[in-house]
Parts: structure tokens; sequence; C-alpha cells
């Protein structure tokens, strides 16, 4: 079951998220110094914004959701604090982009950090979620997805490669997925799940995650 807004806004408003780390995870740098990225782009669940700031910053036309207000009011201080002002944010649910004739097959590019591993034991929101990105994706458009891997211990929503390959079947072509690493920090959320990783001196923790490159036929 996905949680409301209020979570959300909680973990933003407390700073208490493991993901909101003060700087773009490398797996998303390194994709975008790949040359990967391309186009108009769109990061769902975007949270503090680390991705969307970069990548306006490097020139792209790049909007940057989420489902939680406390999230966007995060992010666009976050922009502010960078001294990125034309930085876009919106307040959206992820999972009705379909409703949304504005968002219907406008980008070239998604970039989800760390969102679809939240829908992974609900099917009906990962379902509806993978809907999503296939009506605002243009037709040979790309999702890059970097989810949590149980592949080993970690913290977090995790899943296995299969949920990914399982998920994006009809309307979708799969073309890479790579093992690779998610940075984290522990947090009171997460402390319990991260009494046996390596953690840093500043609280930072490399874990198992996945980066899939899918697209949308």
């Amino acid at each position: 079951m996905t949680r409301p807004a209020e979570f959300w806004n909680t973990v933003y408003d407390e700073d208490t998220a493991p993901w909101v780390i003060g700087e773009p995870q490398p797996a998303i740098v390194a994709l975008e110094q790949a040359g990967e990225i391309q186009g108009r782009v769109l990061e769902p669940g975007c949270g503090a914004g680390e991705h969307t700031i970069l990548l306006t910053r490097l020139g792209y036309d790049i909007l940057g959701i989420d489902f939680s207000p406390s999230a966007i009011e995060y992010a666009r201080a976050n922009a502010e604090s960078h001294h990125v002002p034309n930085v876009r944010f919106e307040v959206a649910d992820a999972l009705t982009l379909a409703d949304r004739p504005d968002y219907r097959a406008a980008y070239d590019t998604i970039v989800d950090s760390a969102l679809f591993h939240v829908f992974g034991t609900d099917p009906d929101a990962r379902a509806a979620y993978v809907r999503s990105l296939h009506a605002v994706c243009k037709p040979g458009g790309v999702v890059h997805l970097l989810a949590l891997s149980d592949a080993e211990p970690g913290f977090g929503p995790r899943i296995s490669d299969t949920v990914i390959r399982e998920s994006f079947t009809t309307g979708w072509e799969l073309e890479r997925l790579d093992p690779t690493r998610y940075r984290g920090r522990v947090t009171a959320a997460v402390a319990d799940q991260a009494t046996d990783l390596d953690v840093s001196p500043t609280g930072l923790v490399d874990v198992a995650a996945w980066m899939a490159r899918i697209r949308r036929l």
C-alpha cells in the first residue's frame, strides 16, 4: 500500500529521509556524463531536487515532480541555496500522470532515482506507475531507473531484478539492467537496518542497487 502525502511531508519536515544526502546520486551523475540523458526530461519523485538542480544547471529542459508538498518546498529551497533560480518543480502524483494531458507523451527521458522501488510490494501501485511512465514518455523515449536491490543487506524497500523485468513488458523494451550502488545516509528511520553496513564517519553508506535503461515502444 502506498503511503499518504502526510507521511512523506513529515520525512522532509523533520529531515529524516535517508535518501537526502546533499548531493546527486553518483549513479545518476555517471549516467549524465555518459550522454544518456537527452531531450526534455522528467524526474518523478524528485525529493530534495538534487538531480533536477544538477541537470538544470547543465542546461537540460527538466521538470522535477513529487507527491509531497514538503518535498517540493525542500527542493525549491535547495535550488535557491545552490543559486539555480530557473529550476522547475511541481507537486504531482506519479501514479496518475496518465490523466494529465499536459504531461502526455511530453518527455524524451525520465530519470527515476529511488521511486519505483517504493511500489515494489504493491502490484497495483507499481502497475499504475508504469502506466503513468508509458503515458508521459515519448515513443522511443527512455526511462532510467535506479532502485535499491535485495541482492545484499541494505535498508529501505529493496527489490529483485525480477520485479523490474516483470513490470516493464508490453509497450517497453528493457535494454539494460545492471547492478550498481546507491548512496544513502543512516538516519533514525533506517538505523536498525544499517547495523551491518559499512557506514562512513559522515553517516553515508553505499548499498546495492539496480540501474535499468528501458525504452518506451
